[in-house]
This record gives C-alpha cells, structure tokens and sequence, in this order.
C-alpha cells in the first residue's frame, strides 16, 4: 500500500467560526430596536446551543440571524438541528438546537457502498464516524470526491487528508 492515496470523507465543522457567528448574534441583538427590552440568552454547549427567549417570534428571529451569520462565516446549515420552540418559566420559550457533527453510521455505510459499486479501483473502509478511501490513482480519488459532493445529505461532508 506504499503508492496508494488516500482521503477521509468527514462531517465537522469550527467550533471557533460557531462561537464567532453566535458573538455576532447577541451583539446585533443588543443593538437592534426590535429586541430592546426582550430576553435573549443563547447558551453554547459541546453538542448543543439552547436559546431562551420572550416568545416564538423572537425565537424565530434569532434563528435566522443564527442561520445568516453562519453563512457569513462559512458555516454550513446542515450542522443546526433545530428543536421545537417549548414554554419556559417565566413567560419564556426555550429552543434546543443540536450540532450534527460526525458521520451517522447509515451513512457511512452508504457511502462506502456507493464508492464500491461506482468506483472499483477506490476502496472505502469505515473508521469511526469518519470513511476513509484509498486507490493508487489520485485521479480516481479526484472522481469519488466531485461524486460525494453531488449527494444531497443531512449532514455537511468534507474532505480531509487528502495525500
């Protein structure tokens, strides 16, 4: 296996460019007309952000100033699994949105059976929530790579160590 290549099809995304797009959401909401007055916290876990707001219409508000600024920054949508908006104390609503990271296993598997019914001289074996490809020609790898993005997943996929 010394000529092969290689790759690892993934699903993550930067945690840093996350915290950033949220920074940006409390400040434009502590500046915007809209939202003088009104509760707005957004509260960041390792899997989790959970927003707590006065009512549904806030909690929708934020959520596209959220989804906006993770554009800006590079983000994609894919990664936000966005809960349903439930009562709270206090007149409040609370909404937890989950972050889709790593590759779910039926997906995985997926993957791999399309790289070897697509692409025989490629191999794909599943490494934890992450596949890893191999072939001796780059160029084979070039075709699986522009093949995996043509998929229309619920999760974003990128490519890493491409060597």
């Amino acid at each position: 296996m010394a000529g092969d290549a290689s790759f690892d099809v993934v699903s993550d995304f930067d945690e840093q460019e996350l915290r950033n797009a949220l920074d940006q959401v409390r400040r434009e909401v502590g500046q915007r007309f809209d939202f003088k007055g009104v509760t707005v916290e957004l509260t960041q876990a390792k899997e989790e952000i959970v927003l707590v707001t006065d009512d549904e219409h806030r909690a929708s508000a934020v959520k596209d100033l959220i989804e906006s600024k993770a554009i800006k920054r590079n983000l994609s949508l894919k990664i936000f699994d966005w809960g349903k908006v439930e009562p709270a104390g206090g007149n409040k609503v609370r909404q937890e949105i989950k972050l889709r990271r790593g590759l779910p296993e039926d997906l995985a598997k997926r993957i791999t059976k399309l790289i070897r019914d697509e692409f025989p001289k490629a191999k794909s074996q599943i490494q934890g929530d992450a596949v890893r490809v191999t072939s001796k020609s780059k160029d084979e790898l070039q075709k699986v790579i522009t093949r995996l993005r043509e998929l229309d997943e619920a999760v974003p996929l990128q490519f890493q160590n491409y060597r």
